[in-house]
C-alpha cells in the first residue's frame, strides 16, 4: 500500500508540475481540463488493472500491458516536460535573486515563464508521446524481413545458398489482431526457406495462449522441416501455480503444441541436415540465461554424439549464452541464433548509421549479426511483444540467413 501511495504521489506532482506548461502555453481552460482528466483516466486504469482487475495469477496480462503502455506513454510527456520546466526555474530563480540583490526593489519575485519554452517542451514532449502511442496501435505489427547472407570457409558443399528464416519471441499472449498475424505467417513462407528455426518464448505465461493460434502457425513450411526450442516464458515461471504440478503439466501441453504444429523441439538435443552425402549438425538447448534466468540449457549433453569438426549451428535462446558459455566453449559454433532481447521493442535504426536502444546497456549482443573468434550470431529481435504491448524504432523480425561457401559463386 505505501508504494502505491508514494508512487500516485509522485504522478500527481509530475501531473502538476506538467500542467504549468499547458497553462503557460494555452489560454484555453478546457485545454488544462483535458489534461487532468487524460492524466486521471489513464492513472486510475493502471491502478485498478493491478489492483481490483482480473487477476488470473499472470504477471502481465493484455488490459495490465495496455494499461503499463498508456502510463509509459503519459509519463514520458510529463518527464520531459519536467525537464524544460526545471531548467527555466532554476533560470527563474538565480535571475530573481540578482534582482533582489542588486535590483531597485527589496521584494523577491521570479520573472514570468517564457510561452515559447513551454510551447517547446510541449513539442518535444509529444513527439516520443506520440511515438509510444504509434508503436501500440501499428508499430508492433510492422513486419520487417531482414537478411543477411554469412560466408564460411568450411561450410559443407552442398549447404551453399542454403536458407534458414529464424522467428523467435512470438509471445503469442499478447497477439491481438489475426489478419496481422496471417500476413506475418504468409510472409515466413514467402521466403521458402530450406529450414524454419524458431528460437524460444513460444507463450507469456501459459499453453493456453498458443491454443487460438495453433491452426494458423501448423501452415509454416520449409522443405527440410521446423525446429524450435524453449525460452524462459515457455516454463511457466512467472505464474502463480498452486502445485509443481500443474506448471509441469502446463510445460507437457505446450511441448505437445509445438508437437502438433509440425515443430521438432529441441531439448538438450541436436539433429542433422543431410544433403547427400553432406550434413551439418543442429543443436537445440533449454533456456540458459544469465541475471537470474533459467539454466535448463546443457550444452555439453546436447553436443553429445556430434564430431568436433562437424558445421554446427546453435538455438539458444538468451544471448548471454552465447557470450559467457558458447564462444569460449571446446567445440566451434558457426552460427548461433537467439532472441529474447526483443531489442526492448524501443530504439533507433537507421541501416548503415545508428543502431540503439536502451536494451544495450544489459546485453551486449542484443539486435543483429555479431562476431567473435569466428563465430557468428544472429539476435532476432522478436516476432511479438512483451510488457509494452507495441513497438517503437525496433520492429517486429523475420530474419533470413542464406550460408554461403567461401569461393563458391
Amino acid at each position: 500500500m505505501l508504494r502505491w501511495i508514494v508512487f500516485i504521489a509522485i504522478y500527481f506532482m509530475m501531473g502538476y508540475y506538467s500542467l504549468q506548461a499547458i497553462k503557460t502555453a494555452s489560454r484555453f481552460p478546457w485545454v488544462y481540463f483535458a489534461f487532468m482528466a487524460l492524466s486521471l483516466l489513464v492513472l486510475g486504469n493502471f491502478v485498478y488493472q493491478f489492483t481490483f482487475g482480473i487477476n488470473d495469477g499472470r504477471v502481465l496480462s493484455r488490459p495490465r500491458s495496455y494499461a503499463f503502455g498508456f502510463l509509459i506513454a503519459m509519463m514520458t510527456f510529463q518527464i520531459i516536460t519536467i525537464i524544460f520546466l526545471f531548467s527555466e526555474d532554476i533560470f527563474r530563480l538565480i535571475s530573481g535573486g540578482i534582482q533582489r540583490v542588486f535590483g531597485s526593489s527589496s521584494e523577491f519575485s521570479l520573472p514570468a515563464r517564457r510561452r515559447f519554452l513551454s510551447i517547446m517542451a510541449m513539442g518535444i514532449a509529444a513527439v516520443p508521446f506520440g511515438a509510444l502511442l504509434y508503436g501500440m496501435y501499428r508499430g508492433k505489427y510492422n513486419f520487417q524481413v531482414l537478411s543477411y547472407d554469412l560466408e564460411f570457409e568450411d561450410l559443407p558443399d552442398a549447404f551453399h545458398n542454403y536458407q534458414i528464416t529464424q522467428i523467435s519471441d512470438l509471445h503469442s499472449g499478447s497477439f491481438d489482431n489475426r489478419k496481422k498475424i496471417e500476413y506475418a505467417v504468409n510472409l515466413i513462407n514467402e521466403q521458402q526457406s530450406d529450414v524454419i528455426l524458431f528460437t524460444g518464448d513460444m507463450v507469456n505465461n501459459v499453453a493456453l495462449e498458443m491454443e487460438p493460434w495453433k491452426a494458423l502457425f501448423s501452415t509454416l513450411n520449409a522443405k527440410d522441416g521446423k525446429f524450435s526450442i524453449l525460452g524462459n516464458h515457455d516454463y511457466g515461471d512467472y505464474v502463480k501455480w498452486e502445485t509443481t504440478a500443474l506448471q509441469k503439466q502446463n510445460l507437457d501441453d505446450l511441448k505437445g503444441i509445438q508437437a502438433e504444429m509440425g515443430f521438432d523441439l529441441l531439448l538438450n538435443d541436436h539433429r542433422y541436415l543431410q544433403k547427400g552425402k553432406d550434413k551439418l549438425a543442429l543443436v537445440g538447448v533449454e533456456n540458459w540465461g544469465r541475471g537470474g534466468f533459467k539454466k535448463a540449457g546443457d550444452l555439453n549433453k546436447a553436443v553429445s554424439g556430434i564430431h568436433e569438426n562437424d558445421f554446427k549451428i546453435l538455438m539458444s535462446h538468451d544471448p548471454s549464452h552465447w557470450e559467457d558459455v558458447v564462444i569460449h566453449h571446446d567445440y566451434h559454433y558457426h552460427l548461433t541464433l537467439s532472441g529474447h532481447t526483443h531489442g526492448m521493442q524501443f530504439g533507433i535504426e537507421i541501416p548503415g548509421w545508428v543502431k540503439w536502444s536502451p536494451v544495450k546497456w544489459r546485453y551486449k549482443y542484443w539486435a543483429g549479426i555479431y562476431e567473435e573468434l569466428g563465430q557468428y550470431i544472429n539476435v532476432n529481435r522478436g516476432f511479438g511483444f512483451l510488457g509494452y504491448p507495441g513497438r517503437v524504432g525496433i520492429w517486429p523480425e523475420i530474419s533470413v540467413i542464406r550460408l554461403k561457401k567461401k569461393g563458391m559463386a
